[in-house]
């Protein structure tokens, strides 16, 4: 058990979001990429901390998630699992990790699971995957799906536009969501996809769906770290919403530490030996 703020918490579990399901309390989630980002999260009571393969944007500056490795991904993870205590750990397996063939995708989840302490793996896409994710699902390693708008696809889709939204894509975004519950995914992520679209899955799913930018009746929501805590004001898609605006406050802050040494007001009298 970890302790917040006086509070006792069980660490979180594929169980517990099951159980949250049942009861209709929503799932809170974000990602994170190092130690102490992680420590804060999990200190401040989120559910499930998410180490995406997003940090080749916004942790290595790249424009796409397929450069990331997943020497990258279980480096990153490892230091994630360190700061955390109660919180449902997920690693993203990278581009190329999974898509050579079952085997591939099995031998990549049994590394993160056994070199990073992670909760389990996620991985996009729906039939296509549907083998993988029960052969990894079988050997006792929680799985979370990921359909709709899948980034690793960019190439294939053209555009990072909302998916779902004609009747033939929203009936195989659900066609796939069925299939990979029954492949033993624990969880899924719907990204980018109509409201209504994603309801009807939620409504029709006996496991937990997370959402981004998939309206408000998802079983969850799930957001990058750096973008709602306001690190990078210029990425401003509609389904970020700001809690903060940490880009203006850290320039200010470097910007008076600079002019304090500038002007000789640090280090102080009782800042020095």
């Amino acid at each position: 058990m970890s302790t917040n703020k006086g509070i006792q918490f069980r660490k979180v579990t594929t169980r517990t979001f099951s159980v949250m399901k049942q009861k209709s309390e929503k799932i809170a989630a974000l990602t994170a990429y190092d130690f102490i980002t992680a420590m804060l999260l999990d200190r401040s009571g989120i559910d499930l901390l998410l180490v995406g393969d997003s940090l080749a944007n916004v942790f290595q500056g790249n424009e796409t998630t397929l450069p990331v490795t997943m020497d990258e991904m279980i480096y990153h993870t490892k230091a994630v699992t360190k700061g955390v205590q109660r919180a449902m750990v997920i690693t993203d397996l990278p581009f190329m990790s999974y898509q050579l063939g079952v085997d591939d995708a099995f031998r990549n989840a049994g590394r993160i699971m056994k070199e990073t302490h992670s909760g389990g793996v996620k991985i996009e896409g729906g039939e296509r995957v549907a083998e993988s994710v029960r052969k990894i699902t079988n050997a006792g390693i929680p799985v979370m799906g990921h359909i709709g708008l899948t980034p690793q696809s960019i190439h294939q889709f053209g555009s990072y536009r909302e998916r779902g939204a004609s009747e033939e894509e929203a009936f195989e975004i659900f066609r796939d969501a069925k299939i990979l519950e029954e492949a033993g995914a624990f969880c899924l992520v719907l990204e980018k996809i109509p409201a209504s679209l994603a309801r009807k899955i939620t409504e029709n799913l006996k496991i937990p769906t997370i959402g981004i930018g998939a309206g408000v009746h998802c079983d969850g929501q799930i957001l990058v770290t750096p973008d709602m805590l306001g690190l990078n004001k210029e990425f401003q898609p509609r389904f970020v919403r700001h809690y903060a605006n940490l880009e203006e406050q850290i320039v200010s802050a470097i910007s008076n530490y600079i002019d304090d040494i500038k002007k000789a007001k640090f280090p102080d009298e009782s800042e020095s030996y």
